[in-house]
């Protein structure tokens, strides 16, 4: 059975070392190499090395290698994963590849150059191994040419994007000669050792994201011109408004670098021709952006420019920085007031202003476009409309967001206008198929060669829409549903505003821990919204504390505590399924349970102390129980190091920036696991139920708790004495310091005393009470509600 065990990256570059380290996050030893450097630099001269010391040789991998530390966002999910990669040169550890299944080249955009490193590869490689090119438009079948047999069965194109990490898009393109099983075990280990989405897309120009996502931005810089819209007015539209990131058009642009995007446009421009040639001609205003250095953010200044607090837009006539302008018209106004995107878009497009006219004539020739392409780019819609998610961070593909507007109204518009619809479009309407997707009993289905044919996707992905609509729901509220997994295994999904949790979630908890233990096997808590959760409800605490509501936040608090408890014992295993952001409660939902199954791309931390109060739901504690258990067994338990550790923690509201890092953090176990795809998430938490079922699973053991007391108290508060003398923090922050450091000592009892968890709930609740009625945390808390940002008073 085929494996990847080792992996190359060929070429260091931003793209070359971001693929390596997220090689190195999945757990794959990785060298990584690049040329030898032809100059000594001066700081070499000083140090009297020569072009012949193996420092100088690796120098530009080396380097690649440690930028990767500092690099933001972090391309590693944890510092100990830099170990995995091993720099390298060209010259002296091409022989190495003998040892490794997967070569990955990341060089330079040069058929002649990667062609010449290909032959340096062919030579080296062992029989079997795969190699792959990262190109972002060059032939893949041309970069074949004149290798050996193996070579050419075992080559493919595979197009990460930037950052490999983070962006979920990978593009897969065989050549006439790839093995149909190579595709198939690259697709298969693209899901589910890389956690990519994978589209199979064909040997053209720019392949399917860049070659549609370049010619969107393209119509829109066309539009802007000839309707003399600005640059602001259009990324005020074509972001969130129509299912778009917040960087919408320009602001897009700024980050990929203006550079980069023309060298993506220039080559279609130099591979197609007529109508669609003209359109790939990046415009004159951008050449001359291009002359002055404006490439957005890594130049300091492009589309947009800060200055001071303000940023500017430019102008593309004057090429003058002026104030940035929105585009507000009444059909942006009433978007507004609709709800879901496809609404927001049909008031938009469907109305009659200039806000309309922009992105109608933006939308109709990118849908008859990548209708035109069906076929020449991708097999079938669905590829299309995936590269476009995935890889751009839209919401629908163009495909989908056709269906929004109305295939038959919009193509009795287009062809008003005079616009070429495709042929297989007006077909398709003739033949009475009125959408290009359709959902029936749960199944979702695209149009194809005249007839709907039902979706393939990995059995891993449970879509929690299409589930309920399956099998219906167990009970819900407004917080939160309990769903039938299937297996035996039932599903606790959160679903209130930003997944807050309030008094409703705290009553499904509830509810679902005990129909869980008289009828199911186990239970896991996760959801499929922007987050797994961000925290209690503040906005509801914050009236209850104004309204000196005090024995209702009491009775809430202590609700909450002992559900968080009732998770932990319960008599069938509970697994918690977080991702995005698990912060303040939405961490506390985790620690108890019996596992975690985190997406790699999990941010954890207690961050209360950022609304100026402490954890309520027993997070102190269940840190605090979660760093002793992760001790080595015999080691001697240095209780002090331990609370100083949570104290830390806590008081600093640090938040993990990967599932890794969280376990680092203590707030995963050595034996909670971590999904890389998180579209795997939730069967892998369902999985992860079965075989603690299987094993026999029975509720832990209640143990007492050895605590720091008294003098542990004092030692905590040292460091923030000190930070506050330093004028380092404020009063309030000490004295909320102050209430975090009892909580974890354990209150005035001796060093080493054991307490039950109930006395640390205990005083955790009248902490976190005693905070909340204080006027400073009120105004933190409000400030947080309005602002979004912590304020430090």
């Amino acid at each position: 059975m085929r494996q990847i065990q080792k992996a190359a990256v060929l070429g260091s570059g931003v793209m070359g070392s971001g693929i390596a380290a997220h090689l190195a996050n999945i757990g794959i030893p990785t060298l990584l190499l690049d040329i030898v450097p032809r100059e000594l630099t001066e700081a070499e001269k000083a140090k009297g090395l020569t072009l012949e010391d193996k420092k100088v040789r690796n120098r530009i991998s080396e380097g690649a290698v440690q930028k990767l530390l500092k690099q933001k966002p972090a391309p590693l999910a944890s510092k100990k994963n830099f170990a995995l990669i091993e720099a390298g040169n060209f010259e002296d550890d091409m022989p190495r590849l003998k040892d490794i299944d997967w070569v990955i080249e990341v060089v330079v955009e040069n058929l002649d150059i990667k062609r010449d490193v290909f032959e340096s590869v062919d030579k080296y490689r062992k029989q079997g191994s795969i190699i792959s090119s990262n190109t972002s438009g060059i032939s893949v079948e041309a970069m074949a040419e004149g290798r050996s047999d193996d070579f050419r069965r075992h080559f493919l194109g595979t197009h990460f994007f930037n950052p490999p990490r983070y962006l979920k898009l990978l593009e897969i393109i065989p050549t006439r000669d790839t093995d149909p099983e190579v595709l198939s075990f690259m697709k298969t280990f693209g899901e589910d050792k890389l956690g990519k989405g994978v589209v199979v897309a064909k040997d053209t120009p720019n392949f399917i994201g860049n070659r549609i996502g370049t010619y969107g931005l393209l119509v829109t810089v066309r539009e802007m011109l000839k309707g003399g819209y600005s640059v602001g007015e259009v990324d005020s539209v074509t972001g969130p408004l129509i299912g778009r990131p917040k960087s919408a058009t320009f602001r897009t642009l700024d980050v990929v670098g203006l550079d980069t995007f023309a060298h993506v446009a220039n080559n279609v421009y130099e591979q197609v021709d007529g109508e669609e040639k003209e359109v790939f001609e990046v415009p004159g205003f951008m050449k001359d952006m291009l002359n002055k250095g404006w490439l957005g953010s890594k130049s300091g200044q492009g589309f947009f420019l800060k200055q001071g607090k303000e940023i500017l837009e430019l102008d593309p006539k004057s090429l003058e920085y002026v104030p940035r302008k929105q585009l507000k018209t009444p059909s942006t106004e009433a978007s507004k007031q609709e709800k879901g995107t496809a609404n927001k878009m049909k008031a938009i497009v469907f109305g009659n202003d200039r806000a309309s006219e922009l992105l109608w004539n933006v939308f109709s020739p990118v849908y008859i476009y990548s209708a035109k392409l069906l076929g020449e780019i991708a097999d079938d819609i669905v590829a299309i409309d995936n590269a476009m998610k995935w890889g751009f961070g839209w919401q629908m593909g163009p495909f989908e967001s056709w269906d929004a507007l109305g295939v038959e109204k919009t193509v009795g518009k287009m062809e008003a206008e005079g616009r070429e619809v495709p042929g297989w479009v007006k077909e398709m309407l003739a033949e009475g198929f009125t959408s290009f997707y359709k959902e029936e009993e749960g199944t979702r289905y695209f149009y194809h060669q005249g007839e709907y044919r039902a979706i393939e996707t990995n059995p891993k992905v449970i879509d929690l829409k299409q589930l309920k609509e399956q099998k219906g729901v167990i009970k819900k509220n407004s917080g939160a549903s309990l769903v039938d997994l299937g297996d035996g295994v039932a599903l606790l999904e959160f679903h209130s505003p930003n997944n807050s949790i309030g008094m409703d979630i705290i009553q499904m908890i509830n509810y679902a821990v005990d129909e869980v233990a008289m009828n199911y096997k186990g239970l896991v808590i996760g959801n499929q919204g922007k987050n797994f959760c961000v925290g209690a409800n503040l906005a509801m605490m914050l009236m209850e504390a104004q309204d000196d509501n005090f024995f209702e936040l009491e009775m809430v608090v202590r609700q909450f505590q002992q559900a968080m408890m009732k998770i932990k014992y319960s008599p069938k295993p509970v697994v918690a399924a977080p991702f995005g952001m698990a912060l303040g409660g939405g961490a506390e939902v985790c620690m108890p349970a019996a596992h975690v199954q985190a997406s790699m791309e999990t941010y954890m931390g207690l961050v209360e102390v950022g609304v100026g109060l402490l954890p309520g739901g027993g997070g102190n504690k269940e840190l605090y129980i979660k760093h002793l258990e992760g001790l080595p067994n015999g080691v001697n338990i240095d209780l002090q190091a331990v609370a100083n550790k949570v104290f830390e923690t806590i008081a600093m509201a640090k938040v993990s920036t990967s599932a890794e890092e969280a376990r680092d953090n203590n707030f995963l176990g050595k034996f909670d696991g971590v999904s890389i795809n998180g579209d795997h998430l939730l069967h892998d938490a369902k999985q992860a139920v079965l075989a603690l079922h299987e094993k026999g699973y029975t509720a832990p053991l209640r143990k007492p708790v050895p605590v720091v007391g008294e003098p542990g108290y004092a030692a905590l508060l040292l460091g923030a004495q000190t930070m506050h003398q330093s004028g380092y923090i404020s009063e309030h922050d000490l004295k909320i310091a102050q209430k975090i450091a009892y909580v974890i000592a354990g209150g005035k009892v001796p060093y080493g005393t054991k307490v039950d968890e109930d006395y640390l709930l205990n005083l955790e609740r009248e902490a976190f009470l005693s905070l909340i009625a204080e006027p400073k945390s009120q105004q933190r808390m409000q400030h947080m509600l309005i602002k979004g940002k912590p304020l430090r008073n």
